[in-house]
C-alpha cells in the first residue's frame, strides 16, 4: 500500500466517523449542555427573584413592626387614660362616701348630745326635786325658796 490510498482510506473514515458523531453524538450532548444552560439561567433568576423577594420581605416586616409599636403605644396611652379615669371615678365616690360617713357621725354626735342634755335635765330636775324636799324638810321660808328656784331655773 501506498501511503498516499492510506491517507485517502483515513480521511474517509474520518469524515465517516464526523459524520456519524454529527448525526448521533453531537445532538444528545448539545441538548444535554443547553438544559444544562437553561437550569442555569433559571436559577440565576429564581435567585435574583428571592434576593427581590427578601428585600420585600423585610421592607414589609420593617413597616409591620414599626405599625406594631405604633398600635403598642396607642394601646399603653389607652390604658393609661383609662387608669386615670378610673383613679378618678375612685377619688371622687370616696369624696361621696366620705362626705355621707361625716354626715352620719355628725348626726350621731347631734342625736347623742341632745339625749345627753335630755339626760342631764331629767338628772337636774331630779336634783331639784330632791333640793326641794330637803328646803321644805328644814324651813318653810318662802323667799329663800324663791331665790333658790329661780337660781335653778336660770340654770336650766
Amino acid at each position: 500500500m501506498n501511503m498516499n490510498a492510506t491517507l485517502l482510506g483515513q480521511a474517509i473514515a474520518f469524515f465517516m466517523f464526523v459524520v456519524f458523531c454529527m448525526k448521533y453524538v453531537w445532538p444528545p450532548i448539545m441538548e444535554a449542555i443547553e438544559e444544562r444552560q437553561k437550569k442555569i439561567a433559571d436559577g440565576l433568576a429564581a435567585a435574583d427573584r428571592a434576593a427581590k423577594d427578601l428585600n420585600l420581605a423585610q421592607s414589609n416586616a420593617s413597616d409591620q413592626l414599626k405599625e406594631a409599636k405604633r398600635t403598642a403605644t396607642e394601646i399603653v396611652e389607652q390604658a393609661n387614660k383609662r387608669k386615670a379615669q378610673i383613679v378618678d371615678e375612685a377619688k371622687a365616690e370616696a369624696l361621696v362616701e366620705r362626705e355621707k360617713i361625716l354626715s352620719q357621725g355628725l348626726a350621731e354626735i347631734e342625736a347623742e348630745r341632745n339625749r345627753a342634755r335630755d339626760e342631764l335635765r331629767k338628772q337636774v330636775a331630779t336634783l331639784a326635786v330632791i333640793g326641794a324636799e330637803k328646803i321644805i324638810e328644814r324651813s318653810i321660808d318662802k323667799d329663800a325658796h324663791a331665790d333658790l328656784l329661780n337660781k335653778v331655773t336660770a340654770e336650766l
